[in-house]
């Protein structure tokens, strides 16, 4: 280079040392530093473990989940530092606990993640309190709460025992918070990994939750600890995997094949919701025709009334085209519940199916009809029940199970509910549970269509009630049975209880579309004009 070419670099490198020492530049380098050492996260070795596991690390997973370039991090630089004699970094161990804003949909979040290649996601891996800075911020903003669980979730581990030299009384950090945001916010959460202790806790606290099958797993305490207290051996996946949960136990909401499927799962959720009570649901544009009448709906319900139906198929062709989000498909399958939209306004809907027991509610159904009315009176989205009810499931097993505790339970959401409802009795409304379509004492709106049929009990098991003694008397007791059986269906006939205005309103099928929009567009006008905050009560986990 030519002398006046090195003079040239020589003032520039002065003028940008001055430059730096006027500034707090360093300072800066040296915070760009130790967040590119946090994005290594537990190391090259173990983040390639997790992925070999079929598993997304987590900071993948949060660019995959949010708007693309919003995710704020909040506690970038909190990490375990080791220093050498000079005061240079030596060693660098980051939080294992990931957390900030972001959007969804355009819409502001937060976020808090576990990073299972630090730590397996125990709290010995933690600095400082960034999961319960999540969500109190969450609380405070009155913003969604999105939870990515993966590890014990802040949960314990006997390495802070021997890091403290001592024990310690278990208590539960910012649970409290946790509580309340329950009755403020949406609160979702997904588990990604094997999930124990406390990070199961955070999952199953919350108003929607996700397992990916085969990856993630959900228990209180993981194989290690049921192996050592029971003496035998069980898997991972034979003691919490996602059929479990999903399928058996209703811990956990919805299961899915992918992280990503997962990821989609959580934003349809959000989209049905406000971000706070305070606020109301989301209305979007449709192109849906308001007013649509779909000639399937005369003919859908047979009029063999021992014949299955599918009511998905009903709600399906009332609600807008491929707005149903279902929620809980495979736990308490005799009652469907889901999120979804009439004229673009978001609605819960609820309906009985009659492929399992007739439709009739048993206790797990009756847990998810409790959880599902919460959900939808504390953020006072408007609620459609499609009722094909035949009571409360009965026998031996549903005794053992303490249907008619949960049951009670169940109806109890419904009488304290005071979000807009509207029942379209398809079918059956018998008993109990039948009676439990609505709450009573409310003019909420109510429709039936001509295959409704209602009562203290079906007829059939009526008679053998009702008349006992004459049927054990009778020479022929089935003929007696069939005499009394076909008297009593005759004023099975749904117009004679409009004729006494016991059913407000018998409709063609057909209408039931346009009349739910209807009652939609009225519900969030009232819930408009009402305001919003928390409900006393709140949701239960």
């Amino acid at each position: 280079m030519h002398q006046e070419g090195w003079a040239h670099v020589e003032r520039a490198s002065s003028a940008y040392n001055h430059y730096a020492s006027m500034t707090w530049e360093s300072e800066l380098e040296e915070i760009r530093r130790r967040r590119e050492l946090a994005r290594d996260m537990g190391g090259a070795e173990r983040v390639a473990r997790h992925v070999a596991e079929g598993r997304t690390p987590v900071r993948d997973r949060i660019d995959q989940l949010l708007d693309d370039g919003s995710f704020r991090e909040i506690g970038s630089l909190a990490g375990k530092v080791d220093y050498d004699e000079t005061g240079q970094i030596r060693g660098y161990i980051p939080s294992n606990f990931i957390t900030g804003r972001g959007t969804i949909d355009g819409r502001p979040v937060v976020i808090g993640c576990d990073d299972f290649t630090v730590r397996g996601g125990a709290a010995d891996g933690a600095v400082g309190n960034k999961m319960g800075w999540s969500e109190r911020t969450a609380r405070e903003l009155r913003l969604p709460l999105v939870r990515l669980v993966d590890g014990t979730g802040g949960g314990g581990s006997v390495r802070t025992n021997a890091a403290l030299k001592r024990s310690y009384v278990p208590a539960n950090p910012d649970w409290d918070v946790s509580v309340g945001l329950l009755s403020q916010v949406p609160v979702v959460a997904a588990a990604l990994g094997p999930v124990a202790g406390l990070g199961a806790a955070r999952v199953a606290a919350s108003h929607f939750s996700v397992m990916v099958r085969g990856s993630s797993q959900l228990f209180v305490a993981g194989p290690p600890v049921v192996n050592r207290a029971f003496g035998g051996e069980v898997e991972k996946e034979e003691l919490g995997g996602s059929h479990i949960h999903a399928h058996g136990s209703g811990a956990v909401d919805n299961e899915v094949a992918s992280e990503q499927e997962a990821f989609n799962h959580i934003r349809r959720f959000l989209s049905y919701l406000p971000s706070s009570v305070w606020e109301t649901p989301p209305v979007i544009a449709t192109s849906d025709d308001p007013v649509r009448r779909e000639p399937e709906l005369i003919s859908v319900v047979p009029r063999d009334r021992r014949r299955v139906y599918a009511m998905r198929r009903i709600i399906e062709l009332v609600i807008d085209t491929g707005a149903f989000f279902e929620i809980a498909r495979y736990f308490g399958p005799s009652l469907i519940t889901g999120l979804a939209r009439l004229d673009g306004i978001p609605v819960g809907v609820m309906a009985n199916d009659p492929a399992f027991y007739a439709g009739a509610i048993d206790a797990a159904a009756a847990e998810k009809m409790t959880r599902f009315v919460d959900l939808c009176d504390s953020f006072r989205l408007p609620l459609v029940n499609f009722v094909d009810n035949p009571g409360f499931l009965v026998g031996t097993g549903a005794e053992k199970q303490g249907t008619i505790r949960k049951g009670v339970r169940a109806l109890a959401a419904v009488y304290q509910a005071t979000n807009p409802w509207c029942s379209i009795i398809v079918r059956k409304a018998f008993g109990v549970a039948g009676a439990g379509h609505s709450n009573h004492s409310r003019s909420s709106p109510r429709y039936a269509w001509p295959s409704g049929e209602w009562g203290s009990l079906p007829i059939e098991g009526g008679v053998e009630a009702a008349y006992k003694r004459q049927l054990q008397a009778a020479d022929d007791p089935d003929k007696l049975r069939e005499e009394l059986e076909a008297k009593l269906a005759s004023l099975r006939d749904p117009i004679l209880t409009a004729e006494a205005f016991g059913v407000e309103e018998i409709i063609d099928p057909r209408d039931t579309r346009p009349l739910l929009i209807e009652f939609a567009r009225r519900a969030h006008e009232i819930v408009k004009a009402e305001g919003g905050g928390p409900k006393s009560r709140g949701m239960r986990p």
